[in-house]
């Protein structure tokens, strides 16, 4: 049997997160937070490794499975994501010794960490890009450019009903070769989608982070001053090179918006190396929180 519990946290602004947890309350605290298509079942096996050593916590974020999803792109700004996010760990109790996130939950982990930094000890990023080399490589990488492309399909009002079209026909290329993605996952999977798409889809709406199109062009005015994106908490980014929609400049020169920096690349690894390599990403969960005792 799974030690994974099931609840909801109801935060004081209204919104209500559906949580995954496991592990004693007296060990130390890591929040998890997932990306798109996903949801918090992805952290199960990681969370299950690791019961017996923290308090583990993932939260369905807001728009994704079983939590609030408030209806307008404008509810996904990242003003009202990071709110959600400091009531979470204001309940666990501030600050979390370890904030572990992937892909869009790595865009809300890199702010966090940059505006409140007094919420966690250790940040670890796993394949999502720091909002300023993402920006960079926006603006200044073709290679980049092309793999953001889809970025803007999912953009599009309709977006959610061609995802779901034919079983998702559309959705499970994003996973690519997936030998993880047997016939029990592709039905959880399923399970979390039913509860609707278009809360995922409302975070690159609400982004100006995407490649430019005639129609849409903010990210060439965007301005991302240093001291509004420097990461000044510990960091490790746990990066599979083989991520074909994040490519690997958006590593370069990292270290000067995230001086505390370390740098874990696999090159064998995809976007979706929580799944391709758990025990790598509890080992280093592991080695973390012995770091900060």
């Amino acid at each position: 049997m799974s030690p994974v519990e099931l609840g909801r946290l109801e935060l004081p602004h209204g919104i209500t997160l559906a949580t995954r947890a496991c592990g004693p309350a007296s060990a130390p605290r890591v929040l998890l937070l997932h990306g798109f298509p996903e949801g918090a079942f992805v952290w199960d096996e990681v969370m299950a490794a690791l019961a017996s050593s923290a308090r583990c916590v993932a939260p369905d974020l807001r728009g994704f499975g079983k939590s609030s999803s408030p209806s307008g792109v404008e509810r996904y700004r990242a003003r009202e994501l990071l709110e959600d996010l400091g009531a979470v760990i204001e309940r666990l109790g501030a600050p979390v010794d370890l904030l572990v996130a992937h892909d869009w939950g790595g865009a809300l982990a890199w702010a966090l960490a940059a505006q409140r930094p007094q919420l966690l000890r250790r940040l670890l990023v796993i394949n999502a890009p720091h909002p300023a080399t993402f920006l960079r490589e926006l603006r200044h990488g073709p290679e980049q450019q092309r793999a953001s492309a889809y970025m803007n399909f999912l953009c599009r009002a309709d977006a959610a009903a061609l995802l779901a079209e034919r079983d998702y026909a559309r959705l499970w290329p994003f996973f690519g070769d997936a030998a993880w993605l047997d016939e029990a996952l592709r039905e959880r999977y399923r399970a979390h989608w039913a509860h609707g798409l278009e809360g995922g889809l409302n975070y690159y709406r609400a982004s100006p982070l995407r490649p430019a199109t005639p129609d849409d062009d903010r990210v060439l005015r965007l301005e991302l001053p240093d001291e509004a994106v420097s990461v000044r908490v510990p960091t490790t980014v746990l990066w599979g090179e083989s991520d074909v929609a994040l490519r690997p400049a958006l590593l370069d020169g990292l270290e000067r918006w995230v001086p505390q920096l370390e740098l874990l690349r696999v090159p064998d690894a995809s976007h979706w190396i929580v799944h391709e390599r758990p025990a790598l990403v509890v080992a280093t969960i592991l080695r973390l929180l012995g770091a900060g005792r």
